[in-house]
């Protein structure tokens, strides 16, 4: 089960890691300004629907499942100690208790948060997002005092899920880490992947949580945040309840696995799917060509997760985090906060919107594989040497959700250069164009950045709905010039949401085990052999980066002028 922004989804997978059937059901939420909110509530009964209806669509009944697994977006849930939703809204409307993950209300309260250089932030990079957990906390106590006073406990979605699954309260050892400060190398010498437990929640820093005015979160021993974590996988309580499996057309008592964050599934259910002719041969090895491996999580924003064996400091990447996606290694975890919304919101918004749509909705085919055909079709009408050089005159940097990795900048604005009067369908076309490279560029800064840090990235795997987009996928090989591989199994954030379940029922020793077993390549996309493209792309990159340097030094005028 994956719980993402705008859709909840289920799907049923058989002992191969081949997807039978699945199902969705919307989500609502609410935007008004900074402030995205969704309710735990509506959360739960979309994820009950789309359950009973890839059951439905795959003929299985409740006895046929054997385990469940939970993904999830990192969003922040309020419940009270009744377990009813706490109102996380200036609205008060108490359904409203789910703070999104790209919600950016607590931009100063990261500022603050920042500015006490406490020794937790060098495991995020240097500084905390406004996306992760203590700003969005720091910003309810704040803001809301009656929410900050009655909520029992604040939870990642995906640990939520589990508990309204389970009644087990363990969180995850990736959602902690990864966005809530935990230190999980705390745990290192209680490490045994082949009988996991839950354990004490060691790897709190209370000097962190008093200092940037959360101290109360440290009584009870957490029991606010998360008293006791667990790895991902590890079974959860006595499995489904009565009332979960009621709900979810399930057995009581199937077993559940310890949660992931959705890019961090996704990463499980992607990383081993390397043609055989990649794979090396020893243990030792295999564990070291893990390592040269990125895989890019590729949806309303894109996640960039790598692997390590030893623990490395990136300015402006999240992590390291200790066994926050693979058991014992290290995860370096870069970002960009807006790439399919922000190519939603381009094409979306411009005025041939409404028309292509409908064009591409009468040949049955996705607005997007519209643009990419129509981009071939001037790419032959004009005799251009390659379909990537129409995009010449027009530059965009992609930071319209500010910059996540690696200038880490949350007040990063988007920018285009080249815009005329013209409003055709080939402008969109370009504009379009233009934007995915721009996304590209990104994640070659992105993958420069830590490969000049000690990383040893040489190959991209990808996932998620923008890996469906054949020219998205080719921008990316020739702009970073490495091959991207994709998954034999299209929906990895399920697959890796699966395998935790698999893991949790004991069908597999360990995670990795696991992984080896379930995931398989499919199909590989190599950079251009033309070097007129590479030569195209590195100079469209120069422009890139200065884009950005532009904008830091206006701001820079701009508050002269005003100061």
């Amino acid at each position: 089960i994956d719980v993402g922004t705008g859709s909840a989804r289920a799907g049923i997978f058989d002992e191969h890691g081949k997807l039978l059937k699945s199902a969705s059901s919307p989500l609502q939420i609410w935007k008004e300004g900074n402030c995205i909110e969704q309710s735990s509530t509506d959360i739960w009964l979309a994820v009950c629907a789309a359950t009973r209806a890839a059951c439905q669509l795959a003929n299985v009944s409740g006895e046929d499942i054997a385990s469940v697994g939970f993904a999830a977006t990192c969003s922040l849930v309020a419940v009270g100690e009744d377990d009813s939703p706490v109102t996380v809204s200036w609205s008060g409307d108490a359904r409203r208790n789910v703070i999104v993950w790209m919600d950016h209300r607590a931009v100063e309260q990261a500022e603050r948060i920042n500015s006490y250089n406490s020794p937790v932030l060098q495991y995020a990079g240097g500084a905390l997002s406004p996306e992760m957990q203590p700003p969005k906390l720091l910003w309810v106590k704040e803001n809301l005092n009656e929410s900050w006073a009655v909520a029992f406990r604040w939870m990642d979605l995906s640990d939520w899920l589990t508990y309204r699954a389970t009644g087990d309260d363990t969180r995850s050892l990736c959602t902690t880490v990864c966005k809530w400060t935990y230190l999980g190398h705390a745990h290192m010498q209680q490490m045994n992947t082949k009988n996991t437990k839950a354990m004490d929640a060691c790897g709190w820093d209370d000097v962190f949580w008093q200092e940037v005015g959360l101290g109360d979160l440290v009584e009870g021993h957490y029991a606010k945040i998360g008293k006791s974590v667990a790895f991902p996988g590890h079974s959860l309580g006595a499995g489904l309840t009565g009332t979960a499996a009621q709900e979810l057309g399930l057995c009581e008592g199937t077993p559940v696995g310890a949660a992931l964050i959705d890019a961090h599934a996704g990463g499980i259910g992607v990383i081993e799917s390397v043609p055989s002719s990649n794979i090396k041969s020893q243990e030792e090895e295999k564990m070291e060509a893990l390592c040269h491996r990125m895989v890019l999580v590729c949806g309303t924003s894109t996640c960039h997760m790598a692997v390590a064996q030893n623990k490395i400091f990136i300015p402006g990447v999240w992590g390291p985090f200790w066994s926050a996606m693979v058991p014992e290694l290290w995860l370096t975890e870069g970002g960009q906060s807006a790439t399919g919304a922000l190519l939603d919101h381009l094409v979306e918004n411009h005025v041939v919107a409404p028309l292509l749509a409908n064009r591409a909705a009468s040949q049955n085919i996705s607005l997007y594989e519209l643009l990419n055909r129509t981009l071939e079709s001037m790419a032959r009408e004009i005799q251009a040497p390659f379909v990537a050089s129409l995009s010449k005159d027009v530059h965009v940097l992609p930071d319209f959700h500010g910059n996540r990795s690696p200038v880490a900048d949350p007040s990063a604005k988007g920018m285009i250069s080249g815009l005329t009067l013209d409003s055709s369908e080939k402008q969109l076309a370009v504009l379009y164009l233009s934007t995915v490279q721009s996304i590209a560029y990104g994640t070659r800064h992105i993958v420069e950045h830590c490969n000049a840090h000690g990383l040893k990235i040489d190959t991209l795997l990808a996932c998620g709905g923008l890996s469906k987009n054949s020219l998205y996928i080719q921008e990316h090989a020739d702009i970073i010039g490495f091959p991207v591989i994709l998954p034999r199994e299209r929906e990895s954030v399920l697959l890796g949401a699966a395998i935790l379940g698999a893991v949790s029922a004991k069908k597999y020793s360990t995670l990795q085990d696991a992984m080896k077993a379930l995931n398989a390549p499919g199909q590989v996309f190599y950079p251009s052999q033309d070097p007129k493209v590479k030569k195209y792309h590195d100079a469209k990159y120069r422009i890139f980066r200065t884009l950005y340097e532009q904008q830091v030094s206006f701001r820079s005028l701009i508050s002269d002028a005003l100061g």
